[in-house]
């Protein structure tokens, strides 16, 4: 008995030890908060470089409420492990960063632990923004810095056990974070590297466009910017696995970002309008350097292929009887806007369905979304917008409608559709 009681009391012992040691070595000490911001420090030249490094990393897009203050925080963010709540990022002094020195900014943009010390989810892509450049990141300090503070108290992330634990991140953060600016591949041209460290940077492209493992870190490899998901939307593939009918080309990109449009492909909508939106605001030289570095993901001979002859061949004869139900609920809903004829429109752009990715995807969420929630901000006024169909049409009949053209671009309907659609409509329909 003394022994199994002696045995006890060792490994209480080294319970205590080692939960003593993990909280000595994943302590974060908070920095002192400064009582005024030095904005005489900032200069016109570093705010305005400050202000495009904002948009190319979609600040705005995480930190604004639904009709919230710009980067007044509040976002409801849902995750597998709980609704997490964006923060107040303003200048604030008492609700948002305005009492946070630079090297508090940086810490946190690095490494992910706020002034406080308090480590932050990794919601917040700080594994990618660890690799923006000194430069480049007291821009964007100076940027928001300087723009108006808004006294605002987002909600506060409360997380069950034991992912309310924020200490455990430490660990999270041994096995995931890799800090370090991007490093310039000697081997490609300075196009190339320019357009690696935005996307792999502040661009965070890969925090979307990649699939997450058990620990919701992306996964690394041949998995990379191969497709993910983004507030119930998918992210596509940025790469040759991506499901769209036509090869994206150089110039699609380019005018993908530039416009929030591609007549090759479809419209920037759900999460993405937003994000090309701030991704137009940037210079030439950037959108091509992002071009060129994405486009080194795909296979440099595909043809890019004939959009009107494809159009042409899915949309010349109806698959089933023009009185079928899809086809009626397609000509009340659809035809308007998506006719394959585009001319003469007064809505905007007309995306060719036939050369939609999300129509041709394994998966229908983006269709679905499409469907439900339409386009109600895009990334241009110009480009017009899509009615959200969310209260018009049953579940039943969004799966008719979807299933209808696939049959008509000659790809297998979807599954389970009615049940698929009412996940995702109970699922947003807070929006």
């Amino acid at each position: 008995m003394r022994t199994f009681q002696k045995i006890l009391a060792g490994g209480a012992a080294v319970v205590v030890v080692l939960a003593a040691a993990g909280l000595a070595l994943t302590h974060q000490g908070e920095i002192a908060p400064q009582s005024a911001i030095a904005a005489a420090d900032f200069t016109p030249q570093q705010i305005a470089k400050g202000k495009l490094l904002a948009a190319m990393g979609d600040c705005a897009v995480c930190h604004t409420a639904p009709n919230g203050k710009t980067n007044a925080g509040g976002l409801a963010m849902p995750s597998p492990f709980g609704t997490i709540y964006t923060s107040n990022i303003t200048p604030d002094l008492q609700t948002g960063i305005g009492s946070w020195s630079y090297e508090a900014f940086e810490r946190a943009m690095r490494h992910g632990v706020d002034r406080e010390g308090q480590y932050l989810y990794p919601a917040f892509p700080y594994t990618a923004f660890s690799r923006v450049t000194d430069e480049d990141m007291k821009a964007l300090y100076a940027f928001l810095m300087s723009e108006p503070a808004v006294e605002n108290e987002a909600p506060k992330t409360a997380l069950n056990f034991p992912y309310n634990v924020r200490r455990g991140i430490a660990a999270w953060n041994w096995l995931y974070l890799k800090p370090g600016v991007v490093k310039d591949d000697e081997k490609q041209a300075p196009e190339w590297n320019r357009g690696a460290y935005l996307v792999e940077g502040l661009g965070h492209c890969s925090a979307c466009h990649t699939p997450r493992n058990g620990l919701a870190a992306e996964k690394t490899g041949e998995f990379h910017l191969t497709g993910g998901s983004a507030e119930g939307w998918d992210a596509p593939a940025l790469t040759d696995k991506t499901a769209s009918p036509l090869p994206w080309t150089k110039q699609d990109l380019v005018d993908y970002m530039k416009t929030g449009f591609s007549a090759r492909h479809s419209v920037a909508a759900g999460p993405m309008a937003p994000v090309a939106h701030g991704l137009s605001q940037q210079s030439d030289a950037d959108i091509d350097a992002i071009a060129t570095y994405l486009m080194s993901y795909r296979k440099a001979d595909a043809a890019p292929g004939d959009a009107k002859a494809l159009i042409e061949e899915k949309t010349a004869k109806p698959k089933l009887a023009l009185d079928a139900e899809g086809y009626r609920l397609y000509q009340g809903a659809c035809m308007a806007c998506h006719k394959a004829d585009p001319s003469g429109s007064s809505f905007g752009v007309r995306p060719q369905l036939a050369l939609s990715t999300s129509l041709h995807s394994a998966s229908p969420d983006n269709a679905i979304m499409a469907v439900l929630e339409g386009v109600q901000h895009p990334a241009h006024a110009d480009l017009g917008t899509m009615p959200a169909f969310r209260h018009a049409l049953s579940d039943a009949q969004i799966a008719t409608l979807l299933n209808t053209m696939r049959a008509q671009y000659g790809v297998d309907e979807w599954k389970d559709l009615p049940a698929k659609v009412g996940q995702l409509r109970k699922q947003t329909q807070a929006h």
